[in-house]
């Protein structure tokens, strides 16, 4: 085969493929040049794009072991490789904004290459020693009602959204990204990790709408790429973020959505690097893989890395090896369930399942905690009475537990809230809420301000005065409707 590009000026050593098996690849060096462990390597092939592999292990003295990052279709023993010299890099800096990239840097939504003097960094790093890091806990305030109440996020912290298919997860996370339109001024860089390409393009599009694209870099590994690239996306994303929090010292908002895609291309790399899986089928290194990109996220004392997380969970099962794993990493946990989702309360965030190292009177105040277990606990005895409620019906209970009945109920509803992202679906314009409503909203509702209030006036809406105004309004109504 007669190579696309012109390797014979290089002075590094080449081999030669000996095996190629889908994306794993045994490539042969001479002894004296055997490639080191996470070390680049060309293949100087016929391909349409350029193909770069990854050395994984070290078959012998002569033989690594690699794992291509794009497709190896038609490439054939004894095609020509060399040396890179270094991990894989990606391109960081100003050039990356408003730029959509693949796992190697290369732009993919239609533009121009990235000029030749763009800096480069190796996707593989140390995370920041406990002596840099910086240990304050500052709340990162959303305008979402039911996570800056009961599962707060930390500006610089990790938070993740757990739930099954369909429960919300990229509709949470796109209204995220809208919602810190307004009130986040930091670099964005956004991870799709086996992303649809149908769920990029939405996003895209979202963000030029909102005006936020001129200041994020997007970093994709589809669905349909090979494991090694979905594998590694996030460590390019996290790279390209921990620039700009190092050298340029700027705050950045890292999204990664999904990041069970990423522990399952690890699993589909391990499954083909020969290793014998560990628990329910997952790679033996998933806890080393989990920590090598969660404890890169970090806050340093000149800026931080505030990183917000998708997860799926396979089958509803909080169980999952893999969604045990995340969990240990986070300071916030949002769990979305289904069947919350079913009632149609949205955002379906499970009051009792989610939760924050931040919900800390030392950290959001007495005032903010004490409401939150107040309202935690309302929500949970209602739980519990529920099936009670459904065999005998609620005139069984007794005065003290119908009230608080009647004011959980309402407290779910007051949680809920349309989204900007969906107001085109639903028709309800979309609201951010201060932290200071919300707190004032729900001590309202459990001293029992709205006891007489309707249930509907709560659902979808924001602030306890847009609740007074709906109340009003189909008041209103029905006195109307009597006089008729």
């Amino acid at each position: 085969m007669t190579p696309r590009h012109d390797f014979r000026c290089s002075d590094n050593p080449t081999g030669s493929v000996v095996a190629v098996r889908g994306s794993v690849l045994d490539i042969a060096f001479p002894a004296e040049a055997l490639p080191s462990l996470h070390e680049a390597v060309e293949i100087l092939w016929d391909g349409p794009e350029r193909l770069i592999a990854e050395v994984q292990l070290h078959r012998d003295d002569g033989t690594v072991r690699a794992i291509a990052l794009q497709s190896t279709s038609g490439l054939a023993r004894g095609t020509s490789a060399r040396r890179l010299g270094e991990p894989l890099t990606t391109p960081v800096g100003d050039a990356v904004l408003g730029r959509l990239l693949d796992v190697m840097g290369t732009t993919r939504d239609g533009g121009p290459p990235l000029p030749a003097d763009v800096p480069r960094r190796p996707i593989h790093r140390t995370p920041p020693s406990l002596a840099d890091r910086n240990p304050s806990r500052e709340p990162f305030e959303t305008g979402i009602k039911v996570i800056d109440l009961l599962a707060p996020l930390a500006r610089g912290g990790k938070a993740a959204m757990f739930g099954g298919a369909g429960v919300g997860k990229t509709v949470l996370v796109m209204e995220l990204i809208r919602g810190m339109v307004e009130r986040y001024t930091g670099i964005s860089v956004f991870a799709g990790v086996g992303e649809r390409s149908r769920e990029g393009q939405e996003l895209w599009e979202e963000m030029s709408r909102s005006g936020m694209l001129g200041r994020t870099a997007l970093i994709f590994g589809q669905m349909n790429e090979p494991p090694g690239a979905r594998w590694r996306v996030g460590l390019t994303a996290l790279t390209i973020a921990e620039h700009f929090r190092d050298e340029a010292h700027r705050d950045v908002l890292l999204l990664m959505d999904n990041v069970f895609r990423f522990v399952q291309a690890g699993a589909e790399v391990s499954g083909l690097l020969g290793r014998l899986p560990s628990r329910v089928g997952y790679q033996p290194t998933l806890a080393g893989e989990v920590a090598e990109l969660e404890e890169r996220i970090a806050s340093t004392y000149g800026a931080g890395v505030t990183a917000i997380q998708a997860v799926y969970v396979p089958a509803d099962d909080f169980t999952d090896p893999a969604v045990a794993e995340l969990f240990s990493h986070l300071d916030s946990s949002i769990v979305l369930s289904r069947g919350i989702a079913a009632e149609g309360l949205y955002p379906a965030v499970d009051p009792l399942a989610s939760g924050s190292n931040l919900l800390d009177p030392m950290v959001v105040g007495d005032e903010h905690y004490r409401l939150a277990e107040e309202v935690r606990a309302a929500l949970a005895h209602y739980r519990e009475l529920r099936d009670i409620i459904a065999l005998l019906g609620i005139e069984e209970l007794s005065a003290a537990d119908r009230r608080t009945v009647k004011r959980a109920r309402r407290l779910q509803r007051f949680l809920t809230q349309p989204f900007l992202v969906t107001e085109s679906f639903t028709g309800h314009s979309g609201v951010t809420v201060p932290l200071a409503e919300t707190l004032k909203g729900c001590r309202a509702i459990l001293d029992g301000v709205g006891d007489d209030w309707a249930e509907s006036s709560f659902f979808m809406t924001g602030t306890l005065g847009q609740v007074l105004a709906r109340e009003t309004a189909l008041t209103a109504e029905r006195g109307a409707a009597h006089e008729t």
